[in-house]
């Protein structure tokens, strides 16, 4: 699994996650929903993303 594909399914997961919980728990889990989206917003201008630092850690190749 590439390192773009990581990111995007970690985001994907988080999404879920959250609204599985604003489901079952509270409304206030729709607020990681909020952050994911920002995230996701803010990497496309500034290309900086926290998620892909991780990964690159935990060794991720780059998409070819």
């Amino acid at each position: 699994m590439t390192l773009e594909n990581s990111v995007r399914l970690l985001a994907g997961f988080l999404v879920l996650t959250s609204l599985a919980l604003n489901y079952l728990v509270s409304p206030y889990w729709l607020l990681l929903t909020v952050f994911v989206g920002l995230n996701l917003a803010q990497s496309a201008f500034t290309r900086f993303c926290p998620a892909k630092i991780v990964f690159k850690k935990l060794f991720f190749k780059k998409a070819a």
